[in-house]
């Protein structure tokens, strides 16, 4: 599949998953954790068939999986969660968003040192990186479910 087409269909999704975030919606475990877990598929798929990728490569890249597991974990702690109805539900606010902002600089910048000091760019797969991040928000708003002792929200069909 092209890069751009995979890299639309991630921004549309990240889009879609923004807005229904910000409006606040019923939490159920799959739409909490099939999007980071996808993703994350998607970027090692994309990573084991990189030709190349040296030790040094791999390196960078565990270092850019944890700092983007930790502030998707702090992203995960701004989120609101609450009880609606009898079940869990999120919804995003301006400091989660400000943590958005905060975690694409960051990242941003790890990626221009990484670079610089020559990491490949082709063994960072944007969507590994984008999955591990959405994991560390997912596991920081699963923690906060569980302590509210609500149920999560069945799946809609």
């Amino acid at each position: 599949m092209n890069v751009w087409v995979v890299a639309a269909i991630i921004v549309l999704a990240l889009i879609v998953i923004v807005v229904k975030r910000l409006t606040g919606e019923p939490l159920n475990k799959r739409d909490l954790w099939a999007p980071p877990v996808i993703l994350t598929t998607i970027g090692l798929y994309i990573l084991l068939r990189t030709d190349g990728v040296r030790t040094a490569d791999y390196a960078w890249l565990v270092g850019g999986c944890a700092l983007g597991l930790a502030l998707g974990y702090l992203r995960g702690s701004l989120v609101v969660v609450y009880e609606k109805r009898g079940f869990l539900w999120q919804r995003y606010r301006g400091r989660t968003f400000a943590a958005v902002v905060g975690t694409l600089v960051a990242m941003l910048g790890y990626s221009l040192l990484a670079d610089h000091l020559g990491m490949q760019a082709a063994a960072r797969p944007i969507q590994l990186t984008i999955g591990i991040s959405f994991i560390g928000e997912a596991l920081a708003v699963t923690r906060r479910g569980i302590e509210l002792r609500v149920p999560f929200a069945p799946v809609r069909r």
